[in-house]
C-alpha cells in the first residue's frame, strides 16, 4: 500500500495543511500565478501576503514570491478559517484507551469540520484539547443531535472500526421527545424509501422499495409527550427524524420535518430532542462485547418548561 506523503507544514487548530498538486501542463511562469487562478475565491492580496509571510510551502520549505512554476510538483498552507460562533456546551468523554475514544457531543456541534463549521467540531476540539493529532471519527452523529460518538485514537486500528459501522454491525439506540398519541400502535417497526439529493436540505420519503428501517418503542409518557426509544437498522440521511413525523410524532425542536425552517447558526434554543444513547458491538480487535451508554438527558422532558422558554441552563444537564 503506498504511504500518504507527510505534510511539510504542522497541523493548525487540528487540521492538516490543504495540499494542492500542480498540473504537469500549464500556461504559468510561476507557482503564483497559478496559485492565483486555481483558487479563484481567494483574494490575490491574500496569496502575496501568504507566500511573503512564507505561508505557502513545498518540500523544499517557503516558497518564495516570484518562485517559478513546478510542473507535476504540490504545495501545502493553512486556508483560512471562516469566523465562527462558539458552542458554549462541553462534550463529555465517556471511555478512553488506548485505541478508542467515546465522547458525549452536545446539541449544535458538528462532528467533523464542514461548510462553516470547522474549529467549533468535535473533532477539532479533541483534537486540539486532548493532543491527539490523529484522532478521527468512526462514524458521524448530526450537528444538531447529541450523543455518543465513537473516535479512533490508533491509527493503526481505524479501518477495522470503521468497517464495523460501514458493515453495520454496531447497535444504535437512541431517545427522542415526542407527542404522545395513544392511538398509535407501538412498538412497530417502520420501513420507508428516503433520498436525498445534493445542494437540498431536507431528504424525504418516497414510493419504492424501503432502504430505511426503525425500530420505535414508547418507553413512558406524561402531559401529552412520550419519551421514545429508537432502533435504527440502517443509517439513511434524518431517518429517524423522517420516520418519527411519519408517524405523525414530530421529534420536538425539529427545524426541518414537518416544517423546514431557518434557524441562524447561533441560535442555541430548543435543540433538537434527539439523542445518541447507546451504543454495542462485538470489538472487532479483542472480540470482546461493548456496550457504552450516554451521560447525557434530553430537557425536554427533564425541564419542559425550560426547553419551552429556551433557557440555556439546562442545554447541559448530566444523569446524577
Amino acid at each position: 500500500m503506498r504511504r500518504r506523503q507527510q505534510p511539510p507544514l504542522p497541523k493548525r487548530f487540528g487540521l492538516d495543511p490543504a495540499r494542492l498538486r500542480l498540473p504537469e501542463d500549464g500556461p504559468w511562469a510561476t507557482i503564483r500565478d497559478h496559485l492565483v487562478e486555481r483558487l479563484p475565491r481567494v483574494d490575490p492580496a491574500r496569496i502575496d501576503e501568504l507566500l511573503r509571510q512564507g505561508g505557502i510551502v513545498d518540500l523544499a520549505g517557503p516558497i518564495a514570491p516570484d518562485a517559478p512554476y513546478v510542473p507535476g510538483g504540490a504545495v501545502w498552507f493553512h486556508r483560512d478559517l471562516p469566523e465562527e460562533t462558539d458552542v458554549p456546551f462541553d462534550i463529555t468523554i465517556v471511555h478512553r484507551d488506548d485505541d478508542l475514544l467515546v465522547v458525549d457531543k452536545p446539541h449544535f456541534l458538528a462532528t467533523i469540520p464542514r461548510g462553516q463549521h470547522i474549529r467549533q467540531t468535535a473533532l477539532v476540539r479533541l483534537r486540539h484539547e486532548l493532543g491527539l493529532p490523529e484522532l478521527i471519527p468512526a462514524h458521524r452523529l448530526d450537528r444538531v443531535t447529541a450523543g455518543l460518538i465513537l473516535f479512533v485514537i490508533n491509527p493503526a486500528r481505524r479501518g477495522a472500526y470503521q468497517t464495523m459501522f460501514h458493515k453495520r454491525s454496531v447497535r444504535k439506540e437512541y431517545e427522542a421527545i415526542a407527542p404522545y398519541d395513544p392511538a398509535l400502535d407501538l412498538p412497530r417497526t417502520v420501513r420507508s424509501r428516503i433520498i436525498k439529493e445534493k445542494q437540498v436540505l431536507a431528504a424525504q420519503e418516497v414510493p419504492g422499495e424501503p432502504n430505511a428501517e426503525t425500530v420505535v418503542e414508547l418507553l413512558e409518557h406524561r402531559d401529552g409527550l412520550g419519551r421514545y426509544r429508537l432502533k435504527p437498522h440502517t443509517g439513511r440521511t434524518h431517518q429517524l427524524r423522517l420516520h418519527m413525523n411519519g408517524l405523525g410524532i414530530p421529534i420536538l425542536g425539529d427545524d426541518f420535518y414537518p416544517v423546514l425552517t431557518d434557524k441562524p447558526v447561533n441560535d442555541f434554543t430548543r435543540p433538537l430532542q434527539l439523542l445518541a444513547a447507546a451504543l454495542e458491538f462485538t470489538d472487532p480487535i479483542t472480540g470482546e462485547p461493548r456496550r457504552f451508554e450516554t451521560t447525557r438527558t434530553l430537557q425536554a422532558w427533564t425541564d419542559p418548561q425550560g426547553w419551552a422558554e429556551g433557557s440555556p441552563a439546562t442545554f447541559a444537564s448530566r444523569w446524577p
